[in-house]
């Protein structure tokens, strides 16, 4: 890269040197979801990625970029779940020990996912403890590489090969909805969407309860809020990062909302009509969508599907009895004791 802040270019060399280890994911279409919202919807599946999710197009990208001394003294991220696997698959793939931070309260089946994939998971309190410090600490001590999950060059541009290759499928596209957290994914698909489809409408979904990004965007300034509490569990970030806030503030993307009773809908929606198994979090551009489609009608607009990675018990759970509420008060069992560093 030329410059700290990724670009196009990088965006198409991450892609190339992810051929063969990332999936080039299939591209659904739904002909009673169109009838629905009268415009034809192209949905990237990245449920359907290794790992469950997008993620793993940064993570492999930014490892496969270390030098010999940092595969030798390892790999550490924090993350709720996706980035943790992605990371730690990638480190399998590319023989580098790699340590996770991740909340005491992240759903069960990613934590398994991230020690199946030879992680070392090291917990921690959400609410009450910062994992960039502990990820810090962690550099500082053992002479680790941090690779954050969105605030970095390397992750931006390989997770801006999604929306390449939907572009590159689909076409032009009027608009594309995609699921906005810390911002890596917006970011990469910003600089997609400006090379490839530039009269394209790009729009950010967050969960209605955490909009720092959208505050972020119209303030001029990163605006940091407490975690939110959401069912989004893959966007309850505090802040957008440094170089996605750049990215994002010369792209000037739509910012939009969806509460959690709206991706319930939308996780219905996705069962029932595509036999796909979304989790909350990459449920957040359709949830938008169906709220916005009337300025759609009759166009052709992408949604980027981020992941699948949820619980099946809580998944029925929330299809089943419709609880569009977070947890209030976190999990119901005691957290596990933190792993020391």
């Amino acid at each position: 890269m030329t410059s700290d802040l990724p670009t196009y270019e990088d965006v198409s060399a991450a892609a190339a040197r992810i051929t063969g280890q990332a999936h080039r994911t299939p591209v659904f279409r739904s002909r009673l979801v169109n009838a629905r919202l009268g415009l034809e919807v192209l949905f990237k599946c990245e449920n359907l990625q290794r790992t469950g999710a997008f993620k793993f197009r940064g993570a492999y990208h930014a490892l496969s970029r270390f030098t010999p001394e940092q595969r030798r003294a390892g790999v550490v991220a924090y993350s709720s779940g996706n980035h943790a696997q992605a990371v730690s698959l990638a480190a399998r793939l590319l023989d580098i020990p790699a340590t996770i931070v991740m909340p005491h309260d992240a759903p069960a089946v990613k934590v398994a996912a991230t020690k199946g994939y030879g992680g070392r998971v090291v917990a921690y309190d959400r609410y009450a403890e910062d994992r960039e410090e502990i990820g810090r600490t962690l550099v500082e001590r053992h002479g680790m590489t941090l690779v954050p999950p969105y605030d970095h060059p390397d992750v931006i541009a390989g997770q801006g090969t999604a929306a390449k290759e939907l572009f590159e499928e689909a076409g032009a596209l009027d608009a594309l909805f995609v699921p906005f957290g810390g911002g890596g994914l917006l970011a990469g698909s910003a600089l997609a969407a400006g090379a490839l489809a530039p009269d394209c409408r790009l729009h950010g979904v967050e969960p209605e309860a955490g909009d720092h990004g959208r505050r972020s965007l119209a303030e001029g300034r990163i605006v940091r809020i407490d975690p939110p509490r959401t069912i989004a569990d893959g966007a309850q970030v505090t802040h957008i990062g440094e170089h996605n806030f750049r990215v994002l503030r010369a792209a000037a993307p739509a910012v939009v909302t969806a509460t959690d009773a709206e991706l319930v809908e939308a996780m219905g929606l996705f069962a029932a009509h595509l036999k796909l198994v979304v989790e909350p979090t990459g449920c957040l551009g359709l949830a938008a969508l169906l709220t916005h489609a009337g300025a759609w009608r009759g166009g052709r607009v992408g949604v980027l599907v981020s992941g699948g990675n949820v619980d099946p018990a809580r998944f029925a759970e929330l299809l089943a009895s419709g609880d569009r509420r977070p947890r209030p008060d976190g999990p119901s069992q005691p957290p596990p004791p933190v792993t020391k560093i």
